[in-house]
């Protein structure tokens, strides 16, 4: 085919796409509500580590002279950049169409963002002293830290608490979309998946992270430390929307470890205060406090093949 044919079949490719699209209200976003955009609730975020951990993100060389100066501009710019992305999230969950931007339901959800951010920013010191627990737990659990300045600038386990605690506070305030695009982000960068409604107990620590999974409804107590793999998950997925709402996921009292590969299943399974949970177990019951759980572990089986002639070997394995 030459490219001028390819040309010429450009207008029969839009129409059987437009058709597509037009038949598919599923994967399409017409004549509806506008959306927040990812990148700005991104840029948010990225304002929010450097106001949570001055210093540590964005201008060096601050002090205690010039911090009030600085954190003044970071909260400006955070102001502007979040209000306009809860008010998109508060119009989209009213279902109000594009066309319609300044009708009085527009104002509404326009004073109900400005409510909404200003308990946010308020909130803002208390998440700081929860995180900084987070920080020292990180440092006091894991012999290879040298500083809790290296847990805030290298663990993806405190970046991913940080989101979350930072989602959280929008997912109680029930402002739609943007708390799951903040965790969704901090997933894609480290792996740990915790959704915005999950409640995390003071001191939480993760190490390693890559593919901790952390459900919606799940509670986690104080100086919690999972590892990597762990998922805290649903035990009846399958049923989807039926469960919208409901307990399903565990909940883990305080001081437990669940360490790699962990699967803890259900709304009513509970781990008990104090437990250890051993990697790889699969857990749909609750465990009561202060026990240990474990798999068993695997038989191993050896072959002595010093004495086996060359000619006769046989490896086990082949590529």
């Amino acid at each position: 085919m030459h490219r001028n044919e390819l040309d010429k079949r450009q207008a029969a490719v839009v129409d059987g796409l437009v058709t597509s699209i037009i038949g598919e209200p599923r994967m399409q976003h017409l004549n509806r509500v506008f959306l927040p955009s990812r990148d700005a609730i991104i840029k948010g975020i990225e304002l929010l580590r450097q106001i949570i951990y001055p210093g540590y993100y964005g201008k060096q060389g601050l002090t205690n002279q010039n911090v009030t100066e600085r954190i003044g501009e970071l909260v400006g710019e955070l102001t502007e950049t979040l209000y306009e992305q809860i008010r998109h999230c508060l119009r989209y969950k009213q279902q109000i169409p594009a066309s319609d931007r300044n009708s009085v339901v527009c104002e509404e959800c326009d004073r109900e963002a400005t409510r909404v951010l200003g308990i946010f920013l308020d909130r803002l010191p208390a998440v700081r002293e929860m995180l900084a627990a987070d920080v020292q737990a990180a440092f006091d659990s894991d012999p290879a830290a040298q500083s809790t300045d290296e847990t805030i600038f290298c663990y993806p386990g405190v970046m991913a608490i940080t989101v979350q605690r930072l989602a959280h506070e929008f997912h109680k305030l029930e402002v739609p979309l943007l708390p799951r695009i903040m965790t969704e982000h901090a997933h894609s960068l480290t792996g740990i998946d915790i959704h915005p409604g999950a409640i995390l107990g003071r001191g939480f620590f993760i190490d390693h992270g890559t593919g901790v999974v952390i459900g919606e409804t799940t509670e986690i107590g104080a100086n919690v430390k999972i590892y990597q793999g762990v998922t805290l998950g649903a035990l009846s997925p399958a049923h989807g929307q039926v469960l919208r709402g409901h307990k399903r996921h565990p909940t883990i009292h305080d001081n437990v470890t669940i360490y790699s590969g962990a699967t803890i299943l259900g709304g009513e399974t509970v781990i008990g205060e104090g437990c250890t949970i051993g990697g790889n177990v699969f857990i749909t019951a609750s465990v009561p406090k202060f026990n240990q759980v474990s798999a068993d572990p695997p038989k191993l089986k050896y072959r002595d093949r010093r004495n086996q002639a060359r000619a006769d070997f046989v490896p086990d394995f082949q590529i």
